[in-house]
């Protein structure tokens, strides 16, 4: 719900692909954006300590008796996070990207009260087949994922969040309805994605060091059914395989894709392994603690019977891409 209809309007074309017909039904959840200008709350905020690799001060959060406000400091926007209330305040419209991401942080939540695990991953769906893309920070997962995405029978299933759930000796995975954000490195050289840059953006792009275009913060949304076309995104799906990308940048060695054992490889599980955030509530109303930990041994439990495969040598989209789509048939 919310008090601005261009706000509402905006939302329902961005969720479009996973709208569910109104049944008339109570939802589960209920979100409430208040469009206003920034307000000052008052609170004495506590940094949320970032992820390794990760530099600027980018949330901070206030503790209340069975509830949470979180505070975006770039931006001011503040969001109310408890069992009973969601609430987001301050200049939704204009961002809005952080209030996409605390209605996606709803649905995280509940998944993660109901055992399902967290991964920093993109995820793709060929033939019913479920394919996890897991690299450490800036590793390109989701430029491989979109490049992927050309084969026609694959579908797309989440871009930056995956989620894993192993029962009965099934392992499934489910996608998040955030579409992709992705950087101009990921957009120059992929013909597909060109209209979201003008051109004269992406001549003066591509004039950079390519060490420097890398590396470039400048988000864009890639909205999936608008590039790739209708029926092409897919909420879950049973896990066949996961790929890790530990390839280097600056490494002379050839591209390949290798099966591994992961129990073997534990330290791999730290591309893909991940916190569930200032936002995460369990059941109980218990908000995580900044020092919580990820236990890697649940990871190692839930990938159990899945196909891993370890990405090593230079970055070469175009020679993994060969591979991978030959290896999961894609």
């Amino acid at each position: 719900r919310s008090n601005h209809q261009p706000l509402l309007k905006k939302l329902t074309h961005y969720f479009e692909p996973v709208v569910a017909s109104d049944t008339g039904g109570e939802a589960d959840i209920e979100v409430l954006a208040v469009e206003r200008e920034v307000m000052d709350s008052g609170l004495d905020f506590t940094d949320w300590t970032r992820e390794a690799g990760k530099s600027g001060r980018k949330d901070s959060y206030f503790n209340l008796p069975d509830a949470r406000v979180v505070h975006k400091v770039r931006t001011g926007m503040l969001f109310l996070q408890s069992n009973s209330l969601r609430i987001a305040a301050g200049p939704c419209l204009e961002n809005d990207n952080q209030l996409i991401n605390f209605i996606c942080s709803q649905y995280m939540s509940w998944l993660q009260q109901r055992e399902w695990l967290i991964c920093h991953a993109s995820g793709l769906v060929a033939e019913g087949r479920g394919i996890g893309i897991a690299g450490f920070s800036g590793g390109g997962k989701s430029t491989l994922m979109l490049n992927l995405l050309e084969n026609e029978p694959v579908n797309f299933l989440t871009n930056d969040r995956l989620f894993i759930h192993a029962t009965d000796g099934k392992v499934s995975a489910r996608g998040i309805p955030k579409m992709p954000r992705i950087n101009p490195g990921t957009i120059v050289n992929n013909k597909r994605l060109h209209s979201l840059l003008s051109t004269e953006r992406r001549e003066a792009l591509l004039q950079l060091p390519a060490e420097e275009l890398w590396v470039l913060e400048e988000k864009y949304d890639a909205l999936i059914p608008s590039l790739y076309g209708p029926q092409r995104v897919t909420t879950d799906a049973p896990l066949d395989a996961f790929v890790i990308l530990n390839w280097k940048r600056d490494s002379a060695d050839e591209s390949r894709v290798t099966e591994i054992d992961i129990n073997q490889r534990q330290e791999l599980l730290a591309a893909l392994m991940k916190s569930p955030g200032p936002f995460y509530q369990n059941t109980d109303g218990d908000f995580l603690s900044q020092d919580a930990t990820v236990e890697p041994q649940r990871y190692l439990q839930a990938l159990n019977g899945v196909t891993i495969y370890e990405v090593t040598g230079k970055v070469d989209f175009d020679a993994i891409e060969a591979q991978l789509s030959t290896l999961l048939a894609l």
